[in-house]
């Protein structure tokens, strides 16, 4: 087991915004947090990343606790976070805003290749490398948000909203994206509003309302499921 999560609980002053949550992630897994916006999705995977702390509760990461861990210390450990609205580094070049991304790796030999790597998968950072990230069109900031994540090494990838505000070509192909990258090793948890999408390449899924789990199965169990086809894919 990669992650696993144990009663964890998180507050935003008063509001409790996340109640004594239980999950696991194993290693190679796609799993897929789904629910309505204010569930908690974003705030379970800012605290994982460390940056924000919970108020009860364990988050164990290749055996050992990480809840108190600063969040440099996550990202170099092999967490790295894709987040909502991609936040790229207006200013800063593409090539820029993906050395963002190697910032604490030390092998530094082996940048070349990781580079290349992600030019190879992303073609269109390759053709832009120079130009200012902010000139991008949304779907090509969130492959760049995507790039940069992965120039971290990371052994999990924490994508929040891959999908939001793009253009569905564009969608499909991020999918793709993210199940080529699980085929090449990277262990992947998903939020994601396009239930039905993130269902249909997950593992394993987990059901989020008002800061808690309330079911969970293969993603193939969920999509079948008629709770979550009522509320969820507009079934």
């Amino acid at each position: 087991m990669l992650l696993k999560v144990e009663d964890l609980s998180v507050n935003y002053g008063v509001i409790h915004a996340v109640k004594s949550v239980n999950f696991e992630v194993n290693e190679g897994e796609i799993v897929s947090l789904i629910g309505a916006n204010g569930a908690g999705k974003t705030t379970i995977l800012k605290t994982i990343s460390g940056l924000m702390k919970p108020a009860d509760g364990k988050i164990i990461y290749e055996g050992k606790e990480i809840q108190k861990e600063k969040s440099q210390n996550i990202v170099a450990g092999g967490i790295s976070q894709v987040p909502e609205g991609r936040h790229i580094f207006p200013g800063l070049s593409v090539m820029e805003n993906l050395q963002m991304g190697a910032f604490l790796r030390k092998d530094r030999d082996a940048l070349k290749k990781d580079y290349d790597n992600v030019f190879d998968r992303f073609p269109v950072l390759g053709e832009r490398k120079n130009q200012d990230a902010a000139t991008l069109s949304g779907g090509e900031q969130q492959m760049l948000a995507m790039g940069r994540a992965l120039m971290a090494k990371p052994k999990l990838l924490l994508m929040d909203e891959p999908s939001m505000g793009l253009a569905p070509i564009f969608i499909n192909e991020i999918f793709d994206i993210i199940q080529a990258i699980q085929k090449q090793g990277t262990t992947i948890l998903l939020i994601e509003q396009n239930a039905s999408k993130a269902l249909s390449i997950a593992d394993r899924g987990y059901v989020l309302a008002t800061g808690s789990i309330v079911l969970t199965g293969t993603g193939q169990e969920l999509l079948a499921n008629a709770d979550v086809q009522k509320a969820y894919l507009g079934g």
